[in-house]
């Protein structure tokens, strides 16, 4: 009897041993990736796949937009490993304690990207894989001149023909920063920033939450210009050739999509790999030269056909004005009811 018990215990084993492997390899490991879901026949073959084969893992993909997915992790439902988030969602994620803390030295493609993308929500977490700017567009056979700054949206000129991010989106806060510069403030000072929106108001078609809805009013003709991220402006010109984008000269803003990894996650050590994999100059390049994603590693060098469309280069990014998101999370549930209070009707 105790032989047989011997036997099926061996034979057990064997059988584990068998289950961890698949023909005759070991079975690739899972990696969680939560990210938006764009441009997913770009990055499956050229970014997710060339990892999978050198790393043995499965990348799994969790889509959706920056406040579902942080939900999910607030709420444990999900094993998502590494997150890709706006700079304004990142941070909340690091002031609730969801993402664990990065050791830089040891993701040495930081070493290789723009400082302004190092650190973006403090140097113990993750950074930003591209930089998008926030500026102005517009369509020139609309107006009577060309826009060159934060305060030309404000002319009289610009009565019903413009649209604004609404508070509660990613750039809300940044065009509420552009008002209070508008005003002549150099620090930001939150009363002269809503002075300023009162002011704008009449000019404002709408507000708008998603991006979608600017470029179907710009493409409609509903509206001739508006404050937009710069990765949205080729939608733009698709349906309105003519229509330029413009860095407007008191400074755009840097948008940031930062990589985080989960507190949580059980696979920290490879998506530890998996961050310093996506900074690499390889996955940089290939990203820019598909107009997917600005690059940010300045080892990447690009034609100028290649940079048209993306935030690129020493100066651009220089230029660009950075918001503090642990400021602007503190403040933002003052700002949203202040806005809804004065400015919502």
């Amino acid at each position: 009897m105790k032989k047989i018990l011997m036997m099926l215990s061996l034979f057990t084993l064997v059988l584990a041993a068998c289950s961890s492997k698949d023909n005759g390899k070991e079975k690739p490991a899972k990696l969680v990736v939560s990210t938006w879901g764009f441009a997913d026949d770009f990055f499956r073959p050229e970014v997710y796949e060339p990892f999978e084969k050198k790393h043995n893992v499965e990348i799994v993909v969790d889509s959706g937009n920056n406040a579902d997915r942080l939900n999910k992790v607030r709420q444990a439902n999900s094993d998502v490993d590494v997150i890709y988030l706006s700079d304004y969602y990142a941070q909340q994620g690091i002031d609730e304690g969801l993402f664990e803390k990065v050791d830089h030295s040891e993701i040495p493609n930081i070493g290789n990207i723009y400082d302004k993308a190092k650190a973006p929500n403090g140097a113990e977490y993750g950074p930003a894989y591209t930089i998008a700017q926030f500026g102005i567009a517009y369509n020139p056979d609309e107006l009577s001149k060309p826009i060159t700054s934060w305060k030309d949206l404000w002319s009289k000129d610009m009565a019903g023909k413009i649209t604004i991010p609404t508070i509660t989106s990613t750039t809300g806060p940044m065009f509420l920063d552009a008002a209070s510069k508008v005003s002549g403030s150099e620090e930001f000072n939150e009363d002269k920033a809503f002075d300023q929106m009162k002011k704008i108001m009449p000019n404002a078609v709408k507000e708008y939450g998603q991006t979608s809805e600017f470029v179907n009013m710009f493409s409609q003709g509903e509206i001739a210009a508006g404050p937009i991220m710069e990765m949205y402006f080729g939608d733009l010109q698709e349906a309105v050739p003519n229509a330029k984008f413009i860095s407007p000269e008191e400074g755009g803003y840097a948008v940031m999509n930062t990589v985080n990894i989960v507190k949580a996650s059980d696979q920290k050590e490879l998506a530890g790999e998996f961050m310093n994999y996506i900074l690499s100059k390889e996955v940089q390049e290939k990203s820019a030269k598909a107009k997917v994603d600005s690059p940010v590693n300045t080892e990447v060098k690009l034609s100028k056909t290649e940079a048209k469309g993306l935030t690129y280069g020493d100066g651009v990014i220089d230029s660009l004005r950075v918001l503090d998101m642990k400021f602007v999370n503190e403040n933002s549930k003052q700002w949203i009811d202040r806005w809804n209070r004065e400015l919502t009707h």
